[in-house]
C-alpha cells in the first residue's frame, strides 16, 4: 500500500532564532523546521489555518507530507506543535524529514467496524478498545493510514489481536508483547452491579 502523500504550501525563513521566529508569527505565519535524514535543518513558515486544518484530520502523526517552499521540496512527518498558552494558536511545528529506505516510528489510529453486529454488544456488552493507536516501524513509502478492527463476530469475553487487524502489511508493532489485544467485548458492568445489589437486598 503506497503512502498518501498531503501537500503543504509554505514559505521560506532565512534565520533562526527567537527574534525571527517571533517576526514570522508578527507576519501572521508559523515558524517551523524540517529537521533529519542527516541534512541540515530547513526553516519554513505555515499558514497557521493549514495547520489546524491537518489536526483535525484523524491520524495526523502517520500523514506524509510534502512540505512545498520555493524551490525546495521535502517529505516529512509533523512530530510536534507548540501552542500558545492562552490562545491556543500553534506558534512552531517541528517536522521530521524522512528519507527513502530509513523506516520511521509511526502511531496509527485503530478504526473499529461492526459494532452494530456484534452479538456480544447487542447482548449488552461493553466495547473496550484498549489500544486507540499502536506504535509502528514503517517504510516511509508504505505507512498505513489506519488499522481496521472488525467486532462483528464478537460474543461478550472475546476478543481482537494485532494478527486480526487489517492494514498491518509490512509494518512491525514496537510492542514486544506477541498477538497483543487491541480491543475486547466486555461483560455488562450493570448486570454485576445488579447482581449484586439484589444479593445483598436478600
Amino acid at each position: 500500500m503506497a503512502t498518501k502523500l498531503i501537500s503543504i504550501e509554505a514559505s521560506k525563513r532565512a534565520n533562526a532564532g527567537k527574534g525571527a521566529a517571533r517576526a514570522t508569527r508578527r507576519a501572521g505565519l508559523v515558524p517551523a523546521v524540517v529537521y533529519g535524514a542527516k541534512a541540515e535543518a530547513s526553516l519554513i513558515a505555515l499558514d497557521p489555518r493549514v495547520i489546524m486544518r491537518e489536526l483535525h484530520k484523524p491520524g495526523w502523526r502517520s500523514h506524509v507530507y510534502e512540505i512545498k517552499a520555493g524551490d525546495l521540496s521535502e517529505r516529512a512527518l509533523m512530530r510536534d506543535i507548540q501552542f500558545h498558552p492562552v490562545s491556543d494558536a500553534p506558534i512552531h511545528v517541528d517536522f521530521q524529514r524522512l528519507a527513502p529506505g530509513q523506516k520511521v516510528h509511526v502511531e496509527i489510529a485503530v478504526h473499529v467496524d461492526g459494532e452494530d453486529s456484534s452479538p456480544g454488544i447487542k447482548r449488552g456488552g461493553v466495547l473496550n478498545i484498549v489500544l486507540h493507536t499502536i506504535e509502528v516501524t514503517a517504510d516511509p513509502t508504505n505507512i498505513p493510514e489506519v488499522f481496521t478492527v472488525d467486532v462483528s463476530a464478537l460474543d461478550i469475553n472475546d476478543n481482537v489481536r494485532w494478527d486480526d487487524l487489517k492494514g498491518t502489511e509490512g509494518v512491525t508493532p514496537v510492542l514486544q508483547t506477541p498477538n497483543f489485544v487491541v480491543a475486547t467485548i466486555a461483560a455488562p458492568t450493570v448486570d454485576v452491579e445488579e447482581g449484586a445489589a439484589a444479593s445483598a437486598a436478600v
